[in-house]
């Protein structure tokens, strides 16, 4: 282990971060420093090894061709160490850490947990609702729910719902959309952090290569279902935000038209590790629960389809 003196163990978990994550900007934010911080890291980390391991670009830094075992060694390597520093911190067998995104948490999850503290008394969730990309083994999260394509390294996903887009908007504001060729006369707003886009609504829909009017944009999925209930414009929805707020007539879905973005609702776990009960039965409430709301919204979608 003499090489691990030539190197500050800094430096490499900058190196070992930017190249996993792809940007200084999303490595800062997992190690909770500043840009220029990660930056000045992984200059005196080239410095120390004696070569450049990322090529500067206008796209930001971009590994170099062979430099690919240096970057799988210290994710393995960090993966150890996290490891052993989860298997080192006390345990807590009633409690379940589970980290999700804001909207997901606040839209969907946290409504129903009156429901699994009655099926469960015995296990005390704590959520950690935050948008970055948890390290469930060094953050000491048990299970992760995230929105992509299941391909993270170092977890088990378990995939929950597919994710499906349609336009959503107030009553008031829909009531005169007959056709759907009749948003394009409408305000839309914008999830500044979705990842879809408009486009694959308007190809479903037979409206290829034409153009939204872009309205107010906003930083947060929930913001944007407020202002659509509010009748500021119409927003791209998907089941579990818009499904609350449908119920309650607050929006309508105009059109009987869903866009899949490719991507889904997932349950990710330590990999390599066995589930113990408290996870899995959490991960059996969940499915229980996202059936329900699933069954909800056909029936939703049915009642419209009828009208």
């Amino acid at each position: 282990m003499k090489n691990l003196n030539l190197v500050h163990l800094n430096g490499l978990r900058a190196l070992e971060s930017v190249a996993r994550l792809g940007s200084l900007q999303a490595a800062a934010g997992e190690l909770g420093v500043s840009v220029g911080a990660v930056s000045q890291q992984v200059i005196k980390a080239e410095a120390q090894l004696g070569r450049p391991v990322f090529q500067r670009t206008s796209r930001g830094l971009v590994p170099v061709s062979d430099a690919a075992a240096l970057f799988e060694n210290l994710r393995k390597g960090f993966q150890s160490l996290s490891d052993a520093v989860a298997i080192a911190r006390p345990l807590d067998d009633n409690q379940l850490t589970v980290s999700v995104a804001p909207v997901f948490a606040a839209r969907f999850l946290v409504p129903r947990l009156d429901r699994f503290a009655a099926a469960h008394p015995e296990i005390r969730l704590r959520l950690d609702a935050t948008s970055k990309l948890a390290d469930l083994a060094a953050e000491g999260i048990d299970i992760g729910i995230r929105i992509g394509r299941g391909e993270w390294p170092g977890v088990e996903a378990e995939l929950l719902l597919e994710q499906r887009v349609f336009p959503v908007g107030a009553p008031s504001l829909a009531q005169g959309l007959k056709d759907p060729a009749d948003i394009l006369k409408l305000p839309v707003l914008l999830d500044g952090q979705a990842m879809f886009s408009w486009d694959l609504w308007l190809d479903a829909a037979g409206l290829r290569g034409r153009e939204v009017k872009a309205h107010h944009v906003f930083s947060e999925a929930s913001l944007c279902l407020e202002a659509a209930i509010a009748g500021q414009g119409v927003m791209l929805a998907w089941h579990l935000l818009a499904l609350t707020a449908l119920k309650q007539r607050c929006v309508v879905a105009p059109f009987d038209i869903e866009a899949p973005t490719g991507m889904g609702h997932y349950l990710v776990t330590r990999g390599g590790t066995r589930r113990s009960p408290k996870i899995s039965a959490f991960a059996a409430w969940l499915r229980h629960e996202l059936a329900e709301a699933e069954a909800e919204w056909r029936a939703i979608d049915a009642a419209a389809s009828a009208l």
